[in-house]
């Protein structure tokens, strides 16, 4: 660790930072109320207290109470940190300081910022949060005071050594304190018109240091603040160690797809809802399971005991190979979970788990997690890059609108995005629904342009030969051309 480097005690923001803030310099934190930035202070002084630094939180608006029992809620103990909360009932409108009949602005910010440096001076901390520099502003009442103000508390935390945070929740002066501190990080927060509101972080200005840019999603918790830095492909790395390609076990979708999926691309499979595009996914699943690698699945839609009873019911009993670990399943709440939070979840997935095939079902529930379709594309560019770059093999399960045909209100295509796709469809045939899939693309490689016929059953997966008397299957009302039943007593030929 760089000894030069202060680190925050919030590992997302100290991957952001490179390893931390730079020590002896003030750095302002801006947000609205309820953004974090208590949260982030107090975390940053106990990392300092952790490290054997002391540390001080200089409090304005807050009692001594209030700053303990935000810590209490997280079950911090603060010890190794002082706190002195400035009350101006007993601070600065104490009859014994009184000159006059009311006080001016002036004498209470010199009051103020006396206060300040004698704690300074009594306690020598090494980290120093001010909370907040709003009433810092509100006393100065001009633009040019409030400067003077920030470049003797500028001068004095460099003459004591001291890393200093300034929280901030004003917007008047706004280019004063920006101009004037060594870094700014902001805090935003958006309420969701559904679920739990949505927190990002974004480092504006950090002088001498090449910080990752951009937003970052943040979450608050029982346990702190954390960090979910965005996904960089570039910046990850390449650990690829790629296996062969990756057959389903099943002959007919074998042979469709050309012996099977080419390791570390990404496939899409898309189709109405109930055509099966959960359980080709995990038949692939299944099958690298049982060749001995590790699967990974994020699941948005369904929960994990109905999903297991619906797979039983098909032949795939996924007990034991969640219990051997050899097959992982996450349910996530696309309502709860930022874009954020999901990508460190994919990197812990591979860079710790060691999964080699990541099944997201599906990409409906991971576009709620999103702000805008541009964001969604973004995002599934870089997760694809990085996870082709480890080598892992990915399957994007895609909903499409309407049963026989996808209509207009269809999720954003991203076809262009997956090195094979997967069609499925229903058509009808004299009174019965039947399914059909193909493939229609694979980058690496020649696969059949052929539509086949599939079923699914008590055991399992079934792909039959090529609709060759058909035409207009993917229409889903197709034209038959032979006079012979292609079916026998409604199976698969």
């Amino acid at each position: 660790m760089n000894s030069n480097l202060a680190p925050t005690g919030i590992d997302g923001l100290d991957d952001i930072l490179r390893g931390g803030l730079p020590r002896g310099r003030i750095y302002l934190i801006r947000g609205e109320p309820g953004t974090g930035k208590t949260t982030l202070a107090l975390q940053f002084l106990r990392q300092g207290a952790k490290d054997g630094e002391r540390g001080l939180y200089f409090a304005q608006s807050e009692s001594v109470d209030e700053i303990e029992g935000t810590a209490a809620s997280h079950d911090w103990d603060l010890s190794g940190i002082d706190i002195f909360s400035l009350d101006s009932a007993q601070q600065l409108v104490s009859r014994e300081n009184q000159n006059s009949v009311f006080r001016t602005a002036t004498v209470e910010l010199t009051e103020t910022e006396s206060l300040l440096y004698q704690r300074i001076k009594a306690s020598s901390p090494d980290r120093v949060v001010i909370d907040s520099m709003s009433e810092f502003r509100l006393l100065a009442a001009e633009p040019w005071v409030y400067r003077l103000q920030l470049l003797r508390l500028k001068t004095f935390f460099a003459s004591q050594g001291v890393t200093a945070l300034l929280l901030d929740s004003s917007e008047g002066f706004a280019s004063e304190p920006e101009n004037l501190v060594h870094g700014v990080i902001s805090l935003t927060y958006e309420i969701s018109d559904f679920g739990h509101s949505r927190r990002k972080l974004s480092v504006r200005k950090m002088r001498q240091t090449a910080f990752m840019e951009g937003n970052h999603d943040i979450d608050i918790r029982s346990d702190g603040l954390w960090v979910f830095p965005r996904l960089i492909a570039a910046e990850m790395g390449h650990s690829a160690t790629l296996s062969p390609v990756l057959p389903s076990g099943v002959k007919g979708l074998d042979e469709l797809v050309g012996g099977g999926l080419d390791a570390g691309s990404t496939i899409l499979i898309i189709g109405p809802a109930g055509v099966g595009k959960s359980t080709i996914s995990m038949q692939f699943g299944i099958h690298a399971a049982e060749q001995g690698m590790k699967v990974q699945a994020f699941v948005f839609e369904e929960r994990e005991d109905i999903m297991l009873q619906r797979w039983a019911s098909l032949g795939y009993d996924l007990r034991p190979h969640l219990e051997r670990k050899t097959i992982s399943m996450r349910h996530l709440d696309p309502a709860e979970l930022s874009a954020g939070e999901f990508a460190r979840q994919v990197r812990i997935a591979v860079e710790e788990e060691g999964a080699k095939l990541l099944i997201i079902d599906s990409l409906t529930g991971y576009q709620q997690a999103m702000s805008d379709e541009r964001t969604l594309m973004l995002q599934l560019h870089e997760l694809q890059t990085y996870l082709g770059n480890h080598g892992v093999t990915t399957i994007i399960v895609d909903t499409q609108h309407g049963v026989f045909t996808a209509s207009s209100a269809a999720a954003p295509n991203i076809s262009y995005l997956a090195d094979t796709v997967l069609l499925l469809r229903y058509y009808e045939f004299r009174g019965a629904i039947r399914k059909a899939v193909s493939a229609l693309k694979r980058r690496a490689g020649r696969h059949e342009t052929t539509i086949r016929d599939y079923e699914m059953g008590p055991t399992g997966l079934t792909v039959g030969r090529a609709l060759t008397e058909f035409s207009g299957v993917l229409s889903g009302s197709p034209v038959y051309l032979s006079t012979d039943s292609p079916f026998r007593d409604g199976k698969q030929p």
